[in-house]
């Protein structure tokens, strides 16, 4: 199989399943407990916790772990008041938008910020919901279908100034553009270890101490009281060493991404009528999303699964859904085109030979059609 949905999950890397082992067999002691096995625990959570830090430019004592990306944007979303005016673009990920309609279901304000036709949030889209005075805004910094980057810094400047509560889910662009909680300004940060080859059900949410964060979950003092229950110290330890291992490879891994993604879409503008989704955005280095009239783009990716490779038709958490794709309505992409779309997401094992074998198994598809 060639594997080129790595915006939906990440294969561990074999140098963080070696850092799990220990935490796996040897040393189980609850992270709490005062005994040895417990401090061995409890050290190798501060440890990750430097770790995750310092790939995203953050004190190590406002890291907070969760049990994955859709948890900690729940936290995030758990500051806003009570009876609050909550903000949220149109192209979150449903882990933002699903809470969000349940707040608003149980008596808080709920505005969207519309995007443009490259799915990017403008200016006068902030502006114009200033003038509505939220509470708390939400804003993904990279989209996980077009892979469409927010100039999230900007907004969180002029947001701030409005006394208004700053999240950001950040859990595509971790590991694969430089990411800086201190540079971006914003008070919440949402992070996942299995984006960055780190193990599924571990996240964490970046908070500054300035922001008051409400529990979701209640029953224990760890993560700062923050996130009650006992740790998962083995995927925690992974997340860590995921980020330890994303920062010291961060420039390599994005030149090997931004060259493939240069092949892949030269070769795909050669296919007639193929439209490119967010193409004059700044995207992510890895990630194309595409589109053809007249095709379906659930049957071509089935088709592409039988000739041996895993593409996605957008995010993974809403796969299965007949609807359209949130994020090509709100970008106002024509309904036939949007029904065409598939998404290819490269990375770090991602090879030449496995760009240039798509695009022929590509054109052999959808030449007939």
């Amino acid at each position: 199989m060639i594997y080129l949905d790595y915006n939906a999950t990440t294969p561990i890397d074999v140098n963080v399943l070696e850092a799990m082992l220990p935490f796996l067999k040897d040393f189980y002691g609850n992270p709490s407990a005062l005994y040895r096995s417990g401090r061995i625990a409890h050290s190798a959570i501060n440890t990750a916790r430097e770790q995750i830090a310092a790939l995203v430019d953050a004190p190590p004592s406002h890291v907070v772990f969760t049990s994955g990306g859709t948890e900690a944007n729940h936290l995030a979303l758990a500051s806003l008041p009570r009876q609050g005016r909550l903000a949220i673009s149109t192209i979150e990920h449903p882990s933002i938008t699903e809470p969000a309609i349940r707040l608003k279901n149980t008596g808080n304000v709920l505005d969207l910020i519309d995007v443009d036709n490259n799915g990017v949030i403008t200016s006068l889209a902030i502006n114009e919901v200033i003038k509505n005075k939220p509470d708390l805004v939400s804003i993904m910094l990279a989209n996980n279908e077009t892979g469409a980057i927010q100039d999230v810094a900007s907004f969180a400047q002029i947001l701030k100034e409005h006394k208004v509560i700053v999240h950001t889910d950040a859990i595509q662009a971790l590991g694969k553009i430089p990411l800086s909680f201190r540079q971006l300004g914003v008070h919440l940060m949402s992070l996942s270890s299995h984006k960055i080859y780190g193990p599924k059900g571990c996240g964490a949410l970046i908070f500054d101490k300035s922001t008051p964060i409400t529990p979701v979950l209640l029953g224990g003092d760890q993560e700062h009281g923050f996130r009650a229950g006992t740790e998962n110290v083995a995927a925690i330890v992974g997340f860590g060493k995921a980020a330890e291992l994303a920062k010291n490879d961060l420039s390599q891994r994005t030149e090997h991404l931004e060259s493939l993604k240069k092949l892949l879409e030269t070769d795909l503008m050669t296919i007639p009528n193929l439209t490119i989704f967010a193409q004059q955005a700044t995207r992510l280095p890895n990630t194309t999303q595409l589109g053809i009239p007249g095709i379906d783009g659930e049957m071509l990716l089935m088709k592409l699964d039988k000739k041996g490779f895993a593409v996605s038709s957008g995010s993974a958490c809403a796969s299965g859904s007949e609807n359209l794709s949130p994020v090509l309505g709100a970008m106002k992409i024509e309904e036939s085109l949007a029904k065409s779309a598939i998404r290819i997401s490269l990375g770090m094992h991602t090879t030449k030979t496995d760009i240039i074998e798509f695009i022929k198994q590509l054109k052999i598809l959808v030449n007939p059609l």
